[in-house]
């Protein structure tokens, strides 16, 4: 059946009430490919809430790279992930925000017509680990979706009740959706597994970035000094006015960005460069070696991230962006006696944390565009071919950009970044 997009904002119920279909976009196995073709618009039966579980109406949605791997079925097909009776289908979207539509059974501190944000992290309850370690160590644990059937390219979706937080009132529909995956991550990254203290020096790579951007202003919010890691001045620039004491431009620095398969002279060659490098950020930091190296990129930095980092440093890393499979010398790992510690996204208590500074205003989402409902293909292939110059945010229900805002207060910083 034909769905009509410029009627996407209406709903035919009040809140309490769930009608029997939605629009959404789907990607089913046999779609798979590049996002602009695997993604389908469908109408598709609204699920009822099971017990601490809650449906919301989605006004805006966040894009993040996550399904250009779904579209592609890589590194796998998601379609075999989550609830749906058949297995048969996936509804993408790891960040939204919009209003609670109907609670289900046992769910008691929130209630149909709250405003609230979805963070992605979910987990069974019966999990031990959910009530005594942490929910990311959950053999259950998944990201919304990613791993699930219910994301937020959808006028509905169905999440647990411990992933809705308060949307803060200064910001519209459009900025409270794009925030939450990448913010988290940064915080989970930061505060939890290294621990960051004022006064402590952190290297951020791709400091402009959706990560980037978030780890700058923890960062300055904590009172630790950082530089950031970027590919134009103009870059730096934004990074400077987020909290940056400094960037570097890593152009000038082309020579140390591991490829793999270096000859014996081409390594020499690298690692004269990464000296280099190693010996300007040490300037930017008044000549101390940062203590934290943010990595999310991978294969191409990581040797530099080890060999920068001071002794007994710690390189926190969440991601692959260039490859995953590392290769360092790993004598400026032992001999300095340094640590790397990996993390992934964040659970409840740190988005909670996390949320309350961007409701006071000390922690800002930077955004680059929004589009409509209609978006959603366009979107994931602007990320899969390298297009876009940040986050960006899709309208469901809500009708136009601008919506939402209930309070004074700083909103999105608008910049093109990445």
């Amino acid at each position: 059946m034909a769905v009509d997009v410029s009627q996407i904002s209406q709903v035919s119920t009040e809140p309490g009430e769930l009608p029997a279909t939605m629009a959404a976009w789907v990607i089913r196995e046999e779609t798979q490919g590049e996002p602009r073709d695997a993604f389908k618009l469908e109408e598709i039966e609204v699920p009822e809430p099971a017990a601490f579980e809650v449906i919301v109406r989605v006004m805006a949605a966040g894009v993040n790279f996550n399904n250009v791997w779904a579209a592609l079925g890589i590194p796998i097909g998601v379609w075999r992930s989550g609830d749906h009776p058949e297995y048969g289908h996936h509804i993408g979207g790891s960040d939204a925000s919009g209003v609670v539509w109907k609670v289900g059974p046992g769910v008691t501190r929130w209630k149909e017509g709250d405003e609230v944000v979805i963070h992605c992290n979910q987990a069974s309850y019966e999990d031990p680990e959910v009530h005594g370690l942490d929910p990311l160590a959950a053999p259950s644990q998944r990201i919304w979706g990613y791993e699930t059937t219910w994301g937020s390219f959808a006028q509905f979706t169905k999440v647990q009740a411990q992933q809705l937080l308060p949307k803060p009132k200064a910001l519209t529909w459009e900025e409270a959706a794009s925030y939450g995956l990448t913010y988290f991550t940064a915080w989970r990254m930061l505060m939890t597994r290294c621990n960051l203290q004022a006064g402590q020096k952190v290297l951020i790579w791709g400091a402009a970035g959706g990560l980037g951007v978030f780890a700058t202003q923890i960062c300055k919010a904590a009172g630790a000094e950082c530089v950031g890691v970027v590919n134009s001045d103009e870059k730096g620039e934004l990074v400077k006015s987020l909290g940056c004491v400094d960037y570097i431009n890593r152009n000038e620095f082309a020579g140390m960005m591991r490829k793999g398969g270096e000859t014996e002279e081409e390594e020499k060659v690298r690692f004269a460069e990464m000296r280099k490098f190693d010996k300007r950020v040490k300037e930017l930091f008044g000549g101390d070696k940062p203590d934290i190296v943010f990595e999310h990129v991978g294969a191409a930095t990581f040797p530099t991230s080890v060999f920068t980092v001071k002794p007994f440093g710690k390189v926190v890393i969440c991601a692959g962006t260039t490859g995953y499979n590392l290769d360092f010398d790993v004598r400026y790992l032992w001999m300095k006696q340094k640590e790397i510690i990996g993390s992934h996204f964040a659970n409840a208590y740190e988005c909670m944390k996390a949320n309350e500074l961007i409701e006071s205003g000390q922690i800002r989402p930077v955004l680059w565009k929004t589009y409509g409902f209609d978006g959603v293909p366009h979107a994931h292939q602007q990320m899969r071919d390298n297009e876009h110059l940040g986050k960006i945010s899709i309208l469901v229900g809500a009708e136009s950009e601008g919506l939402g805002k209930t309070a004074d207060g700083p909103g999105a910083i608008y910049a093109e970044v990445g």
